[in-house]
């Protein structure tokens, strides 16, 4: 599993938590009546009954493309090269009792994927990136009443990260550079969820920031003694996230959800690689601007099927100076269907579709001096299979 920034999220930031949430934009804080809850809102579990699994994955496929550079007085098109990517979410819950419920959860709530041609002009700064992290959050829910419920989690995080591009040598044209970092950190998770009447609901959430203090290995090709080979080190804080959402019930069967999502990516300044054999480091400033997505989705019951839709504003975290080919970013809108079908009383499945189209993103005056115009798309797949009993 890798995820892929330029797909789904602003910044690295994967949204696709389940099947169900997806189909609606992801605004479910509110409601986070699926094992979901644990990434939405972990209050959700509260309201729930009995056991649950629910399990699934998105197929991510996004495209890209670069026009310039500048520098060169080129606008020469540059094709990303195409991959598909799979974050995964996987959720057991177990009710104790009419009040507590306990649950468990993985799944990959940040994630970043890009690759350019091996030979493409932007080489000497990325030719591949892949960061991955894991999200393992034990949880706990207490329904206060009929009307509410207030949760929390623990999230031990893992993430590793993957570097590649050509190495400026002046000897060597064709010199490359690998980087392999792992790290391990931890953080929290806080919901509660008001029934204020039987057709209107409130939900919050908040997930804390971690710090992830990685450390690996530095390799060169050729293995040439001017190079810092062998131990390296980085540490990089994933931003603290919430959520704010209400829905609402307006005829039988019918209900709507709008969230506002805050992140705080202002706690991505810069990315630091240290390496241990010479003690030089590599600094490269990010300078990353807190930001906002606004969620809109519904669900419409029919029988044993449920129709949903949605839409989402995701605007981006990367001021214009920081736009570079590791993380081609911009604002993006998200058009959201799905559906969802009851086999029995056990199992259910979800089905979303996504498209994601960013707005042209033109990059001049850039810290890494290339500049040029970025334009991105993606289509996503998510599917779940829910079971109860």
């Amino acid at each position: 599993m890798i995820g892929t920034a330029v797909a789904v999220g602003g910044g690295f930031q994967l949204n696709e938590h389940g099947a169900r949430a997806m189909a609606q934009g992801g605004a479910f804080a509110a409601r986070a009546s699926d094992a979901s809850a644990m990434y939405f809102n972990p209050a959700g579990l509260g309201f729930q009954k009995g056991r649950s699994f629910y399990l699934g994955t998105t197929f991510i496929m996004p495209k890209s493309s670069f026009f310039g550079p500048l520098q060169n007085n080129s606008n020469e098109e540059t094709k990303m090269v195409d991959q598909t990517f799979t974050p995964i979410n996987l959720y057991g819950t177990y009710e104790i009792n009419d009040q507590i419920h306990v649950g468990i959860g993985v799944s990959n709530p940040f994630g970043l994927g890009t690759e350019w041609p091996e030979d493409w002009s932007g080489k000497f700064i990325s030719t591949k990136i892949d960061l991955m992290s894991f999200f393992i959050t034990p949880t706990v829910a207490y329904k206060v009443n009929e009307e509410m419920s207030v949760g929390a989690g623990f999230n031990i995080v893992t993430g590793d990260v993957k570097i590649r591009r050509v190495v400026s040598d002046p000897f060597d044209p064709h010199a490359k550079a690998a980087i392999d970092l792992s790290g391990t950190g931890y953080g929290f998770n806080v919901g509660a969820i008001y029934k204020i009447t039987k057709e209107l609901s409130a939900g919050a959430s908040y997930r804390s920031s971690v710090k992830l203090d990685a450390t690996g290995s530095a390799n060169f090709d050729p293995a040439r003694s001017v190079y810092p080979i062998g131990d390296a080190s980085a540490s990089l804080e994933l931003p603290a996230t919430a959520f704010v959402g209400v829905a609402y019930t307006p005829i039988e069967n019918l209900e709507v959800e709008a969230d506002y999502q805050y992140i705080g990516w202002s706690s991505y300044d810069k990315l630091v690689v240290e390496f241990k054999k010479d003690g030089s480091k590599t600094e490269s400033p990010k300078n990353y601007r807190n930001t906002y997505i606004l969620r809109f989705g519904g669900e419409y019951t029919m029988g044993d099927f449920q129709f949903r839709a949605g839409y989402l504003l995701d605007r981006s975290p990367v001021k214009a100076k920081y736009v570079e080919p590791l993380l081609p970013d911009a604002n993006r809108n998200g058009m959201n269907l799905g559906v969802g079908y009851k086999i029995n009383e056990q199992f259910s499945v979800d089905a979303a579709y996504m498209f994601l189209k960013f707005d042209q993103r033109k990059a001049t005056g850039t810290e890494v001096n290339f500049d040029g115009t970025y334009n991105n798309s993606a289509n996503l797949l998510g599917v779940n299979l829910s079971i109860n009993y």
